[in-house]
């Protein structure tokens, strides 16, 4: 279980970071704060805007930390069996990244409206290191719990 407690917490403190800069730091462009997107330097000249999006950028910063705290109580109380659908579905929930996020966040960069440029890119291959790690996790659990 010692790979997958691992793989959940580094990315209990991976997102631990995102939310405080969500919250307390949107314009930062560290820890996947909203500051890399230029749209969030252009809303805040139309007062109505800005506030939309602010609430949309608390929004997801309450998500997460919804997420983190169930992610906590699973690090404390669950079984082998528990942890293994923990991973499996963080893999496949990490992974509608794809679907919606990544295609936006890619078109955005290669329009020049995120800074640094390629940020898209770094971001793919930690959201694909994420699942992997996360898929790997949950494979040696299951192997060594239910040993084939």
């Amino acid at each position: 279980m010692t790979l997958l407690i691992i793989v959940i917490a580094a990315f209990v403190v991976l997102e631990t970071t995102n939310i405080a800069a969500l919250y307390f730091f949107p314009d930062s462009k560290l820890a996947n704060s909203v500051g890399v997107f230029k749209a969030w330097e252009k809303s805040k000249a139309d007062p109505e805007m800005h506030n939309f999006v602010r609430y949309l950028v608390n929004w997801v910063a309450g998500t997460k930390l919804i997420f983190i705290f169930l992610l906590v109580v699973i690090l404390f109380t669950a079984d082998g069996r528990t942890m293994v659908l923990t991973g499996t579905a963080m893999a496949i929930s990490i992974a509608v990244f794809f679907w919606r996020l990544f295609p936006l966040a890619r078109t955005m960069d290669q329009a020049g409206q995120i800074e640094p440029t390629g940020y898209s890119k770094a971001l793919r291959w930690m959201i694909l290191g994420m699942i992997l790690l996360f898929g790997a996790g949950s494979l040696v659990l299951y192997v060594s719990e239910y040993q084939f």
